[in-house]
């Protein structure tokens, strides 16, 4: 009961990580209906991949 902070930085962790890689998921196999939209959508969804992936390696380091 003494760990709650490592408890609860691997639980942000872990929201980071899933967010994250669904987000890079979701830039790859995401189509929008207009052609106009699709670079600026794959970039939106890869820049919070990757900044998912960075707080996930950030908190882990915390822990």
């Amino acid at each position: 009961m003494s760990n709650w902070t490592e408890a609860v930085l691997f639980g942000l962790a872990l929201l980071a990580f899933v967010l994250g890689f669904s987000s890079i998921i979701m830039a790859m196999i995401h189509k929008p209906v207009l052609v106009d939209d699709a670079m600026k959508e794959k970039v939106e969804y890869g820049f919070f991949g990757v900044t998912g992936l960075v707080l996930c390696i950030l908190f882990s380091y915390a822990i």
